[in-house]
C-alpha cells in the first residue's frame, strides 16, 4: 500500500483507519480477494475479466442476492438490485419510482445526506419535512396521509445520530442505509425500500444495494425510462446492463466474512455495540473532549467528538496521524472529529483511539 496522504509513513500493521468511507475492510477479505484475483474459482480468469453473461457471474449475483436475503431475513418476493451511482442515483430513482409528479413525498431531516429533498423537489414532488433535527434523532411525528412515501436516512455519518427505533408511519418507509446495512439486525417488513451503497458496512465502491418489496414494484408508474425503473432491473437479475461486477465480489466475500468468520448478524452486532460503548464511555469521561449528541440517538458507526480547547485540534490531529490513527478529521460541513467504526474495524482498533484520547488528555489536560 501506498502511504497516506497527509500522514507519516507507518507499516500497515500499525494503521488503525476511522475513515467515514469508504470504510475498512477485513485483512482475511483482502487475503481472500488476493488469491482469488488472478484465478477465480478456477475458470483461470479474474473475475474482473469475465462477461457478466458468463454462468461464473450470473451465479455470483445470485449467490450475492442469496446470502443478502439469508443475513437480513428478506422476504422471497423482495427483489434485491445490484446497481451503479452511488446513493446519488438513489436520491432520484426513490421519487421517480414511487412517486409522480405533484405527489406528497415525505422527508425526514437529520443531517448533511437528507440533502437528497432537493432531487425530490426538482422532480417536481410536493416535498414534506415532517421533522427535523440534526443533533438528536426526531420523534412524535407522522407522514401526511397522501404522502407516497416517508425517507429517512438510518445513520448520520456527519452528525453521528442512528435510529435506534424506526418509525411506525401510514406512508411506506424509505431508509437510506448507506453507512449501517447489515451492521445490525432489522425488521426488513418495516421499509417499503431500502438502499446502500456498499463501501462503509459490506464492500468496495462501486455497488448500491437496493432491496424493493414486491407489493413495492407493484406500485411503479409506467413510462420511466428502463435504466431508471427498479422492475427492468429486477427483470434483468441485475444484468440489465454490465453491472459492477468486481464490487459485487467484494461485497460476496464480506457476507461470507460475517457468517462465517463474525458468526452471523447476532454476533456481530455485539461486537458493533462493545466497540461503540467503548469510546463513547472514554468521552463522557474526559474533561477535555466532549461528544454532544444526544445518549439515545448515538450512532454505533460514527461517533463524533470535539476537543473543548479548539487550539489543541491541530495538534490532535497530527499526534493522532503519528500514531497511525488515520481518518479522524470531522466531515468538512462540522469540523470537530469523526471516528467510524464500521464492521470490518476491530475491537483493537477502538481501544488504541480511546488510549490515545486518555494519553493526550493527561499530557495536555
Amino acid at each position: 500500500m501506498s502511504p497516506v496522504s497527509g500522514s507519516v509513513s507507518v507499516n500497515n500493521s500499525e494503521i488503525h483507519n476511522f475513515y467515514a468511507g469508504p470504510g475498512k475492510l477485513p485483512l482475511s477479505v483482502l487475503e481472500r480477494i488476493e488469491n482469488e484475483l488472478y484465478d477465480y474459482r478456477n475458470t483461470g480468469m479474474s473475475i474482473m475479466e469475465i462477461s457478466h453473461r458468463a454462468p461464473p457471474v450470473v451465479e455470483l449475483l445470485e449467490r450475492t442476492k442469496e446470502k443478502i436475503r439469508r443475513l437480513m431475513g428478506l422476504a422471497d418476493t423482495d427483489a434485491v438490485l445490484f446497481l451503479q451511482g452511488g446513493g446519488s442515483m438513489q436520491f432520484h430513482m426513490v421519487p421517480m419510482n414511487l412517486s409522480e409528479e405533484g405527489d406528497a413525498v415525505d422527508y425526514v431531516d437529520t443531517g448533511y445526506w437528507t440533502t437528497n429533498i432537493n432531487a425530490a423537489q426538482a422532480m417536481g414532488r410536493d416535498v414534506g419535512i415532517v421533522a427535523r433535527d440534526h443533533g438528536a434523532i426526531p420523534s412524535d411525528f407522522d407522514s401526511r396521509p397522501d404522502s407516497k412515501y416517508l425517507h429517512i436516512c438510518s445513520n448520520n455519518t456527519v452528525v453521528g445520530t442512528q435510529w435506534h427505533d424506526f418509525p411506525e408511519v401510514d406512508a411506506p418507509l424509505v431508509a437510506d442505509m448507506s453507512s449501517d446495512i447489515l451492521s445490525r439486525r432489522i425488521d426488513s417488513s418495516q421499509f417499503g425500500l431500502i438502499y446502500a451503497h456498499a463501501q462503509k458496512t459490506i464492500g468496495a465502491a462501486g455497488v448500491t444495494v437496493v432491496i424493493v418489496p414486491q407489493a413495492t414494484l407493484e406500485r411503479i408508474p409506467d413510462g420511466l425510462p428502463p435504466f431508471f425503473d427498479y422492475r427492468a432491473h429486477n427483470a434483468a437479475s441485475s444484468n440489465y446492463h454490465t453491472p459492477p461486477v468486481f464490487a459485487i465480489y467484494v461485497v460476496e466475500c464480506m457476507l461470507d466474512w460475517i457468517e462465517k468468520e463474525m458468526g452471523g448478524m447476532v454476533a456481530l452486532e455485539e461486537r458493533n455495540k462493545r466497540k461503540a460503548e467503548l469510546l463513547y464511555s472514554c468521552l463522557d469521561h474526559s474533561g477535555l473532549f466532549n461528544c454532544d449528541v444526544e445518549p439515545d440517538s448515538r450512532s454505533l458507526m460514527n461517533v463524533v467528538f470535539d476537543l473543548a480547547d479548539q487550539a489543541l485540534s491541530e495538534s490532535f490531529s497530527r499526534e493522532a496521524r503519528e500514531a497511525g490513527l488515520i481518518g479522524l478529521d470531522g466531515h468538512r460541513s462540522r469540523g470537530g472529529f469523526r471516528a467510524s467504526i464500521y464492521n470490518a474495524v476491530e475491537p483493537d482498533d477502538v481501544k488504541s483511539l480511546a488510549e490515545f484520547i486518555a494519553e493526550f488528555e493527561r499530557r495536555r489536560g
